[in-house]
Order: C-alpha cells, then sequence, then structure tokens
C-alpha cells in the first residue's frame, strides 16, 4: 500500500504536551518517502532558533493512499 507521509507539531503550552501554542502549528509535506519526512522532521527539531525550547515536539504521520 502507497503511502505519504506528514511532519506535525509544534511548540507546545506545557510538558504534558496536550495543546499547541497557538500560532506555532507546524504542517510540512506531503513525502513520498519516509526518509525524506525525517530529514524534514530533524531539520525542525534540531532548528538552532528553537532546540532549546523544550516543549517542542514534532512526529510524522503516515496516510495509506487508495
Amino acid at each position: 500500500m502507497a503511502r505519504r507521509y506528514w511532519v506535525i507539531g509544534g511548540e507546545y503550552e506545557g510538558p504534558d504536551f496536550r495543546a499547541l501554542v497557538p500560532g506555532t502549528e507546524t504542517m510540512a509535506g506531503p513525502f513520498d518517502c519516509e526518509r525524506n519526512a525525517r530529514d524534514e522532521w530533524t531539520r525542525l527539531s534540531r532548528c538552532p532558533e528553537k532546540s532549546r525550547i523544550a516543549t517542542l515536539r514534532y512526529a510524522i504521520a503516515a496516510e495509506p493512499l487508495h
């Protein structure tokens, strides 16, 4: 089954990671392969301006294509 990949996340309001800080939401993609999505995840997660923010979190989501 073919899939598309998305990188989603941003800065969360607290360490429970339940709610995003408004305006920090990020959605990147779609990516045709997981490796490209992982490269983008790494770029976003290790961004020098934000890497010290403890409540910054991104995830890779896979979307099945029919």
